[in-house]
């Protein structure tokens, strides 16, 4: 959106309120609503625009969302409220003023303005920095915003950046890819006393530098991010955050300890994906008194049923082959019709199988194709 769309949004909030009442109302005949109401070809997309993404942002901002302004980019990229409020406190509690690099619409900047801290917010791109002022505005938040290159930009005491991931409509995967890349981020940041930088979840150790804490956020067993954190701002190896139904925990450790491993027990337990992907499976098995039954996968047994934010927990009831023929005459046998498949090391399709299986009945159950050892299994279990 050209900027000069934007400040007539923010200057007409009756607009801005009939757009997203045409869109709820009329749908796709809503640009012709306002258009007929006198409203320019251009504008009144632009105030579509921002009504429907203001509805997809409600996911991530709540409240909040019905008084920002997002571009389709922006609202892909930002993060959570509830993991950048969290992130703000933990900045906040090591210091007064924070240059937030690359800040995209703002939003993490809002945050650190909400926490106390004395915000720089810096993006290379005029019309994103316009959009961070717009959203600094309708909060009523005291953020600075400029127009600079991240790597050249002066650093506060405490540093973030959250380097652009996505480029011509694409999402990047490989850090060195990241606009600006990462490692040229790292150098940068190493400037500030306390300082972090936020990637994508599926990051590899590899880019993990010699001293940083590295975590990995879930919310609702979604893995929404990663996040390095340098200089002061590292306190472990490893952190795995998991946001249960508006609560926190945290499950720390070095990220190179590995499980023990036995057989099948009493309940199997799936870890969340922070968990895994931090590597923390061995201090989470630790807890719960399991093991493995295979050191490659991330399934855990246990003998009795703990209770843990950082897993999900299933009763075993068999263990067979994983013989899709055989599978199929052991749910006859059950009646089972509604199942749901899971795979973790086995290569096996669970769409695929299911087609094969063809279940049918009244009764419920999941069915979890693994690894016990060398051997393929299916373990036929129901959530605890």
């Amino acid at each position: 959106m050209e900027t000069s769309l934007l400040a007539a949004l923010k200057a007409d909030p009756g607009l801005r309120r009939r757009a997203a009442e045409a869109l709820e109302r009329d749908g796709g005949r809503a640009p012709l609503t306002l258009r007929k109401a006198g409203v320019e070809p251009d504008l009144a997309a632009a105030a579509l625009t921002l009504a429907e993404l203001r509805g997809r942002a409600r996911a991530k901002f709540g409240e909040r969302a019905e008084r920002l302004y997002f571009t389709r980019a922006g609202l892909e990229q930002a993060t959570r409220w509830p993991v950048a409020v969290r992130r703000a406190a933990r900045f906040a509690a090591a210091a007064d003023r924070v240059t937030d690099l690359c800040c995209g619409l703002g939003t993490e900047a809002l945050a650190f303005a909400e926490a106390g801290l004395e915000v720089e917010a810096v993006d290379m791109d005029e019309a994103t920095a316009a959009y961070a002022r717009a959203n600094a505005e309708a909060m009523g938040l005291p953020v600075a915003v400029r127009v600079g290159d991240a790597l050249q930009a002066d650093l506060a005491e405490a540093a973030f950046a959250d380097p652009a991931r996505r480029s011509g409509g694409t999402r990047n995967f490989n850090p060195a890819d990241y606009s600006p890349p990462l490692d040229g981020l790292l150098e940068h940041l190493a400037k500030a006393r306390f300082a972090a930088v936020k990637l994508g979840p599926g990051v590899g150790h590899e880019w993990i530098p010699g001293g940083a804490e590295a975590e990995w956020v879930s919310v609702d067993r979604d893995v929404v991010e990663a996040c390095l954190w340098l200089g002061e701002a590292a306190q472990v190896p490893r952190r795995a955050s998991v946001c249960k139904a508006g609560e926190w925990h945290e499950l720390t450790g070095s990220g190179e300890e590995r499980a023990e491993v036995g057989e099948v027990a009493a309940y199997l337990y799936e870890p969340d994906g922070a968990v895994i992907r931090a590597g923390l499976v061995a201090e989470l098995a630790e807890g719960l008194e399991a093991h493995t039954a295979s050191e490659r996968i991330a399934y855990l047994y246990g003998d009795e049923l703990r209770e843990t934010p950082f897993a999900r927990a299933w009763k075993v009831e068999e263990v067979w082959p994983l013989h899709p023929k055989k599978l199929k005459a052991l749910l006859a046998e059950r009646e089972i019709g509604r199942l749901t498949i899971k795979q973790r090391g086995t290569g096996i399709d669970p769409a695929a199988l299911r087609r094969q299986l063809k279940p049918k009945g009244p009764n419920e159950a999941t069915l979890v194709a693994t690894r016990v050892g060398e051997a393929h299994v299916a373990i036929l279990c129901r959530e605890a």
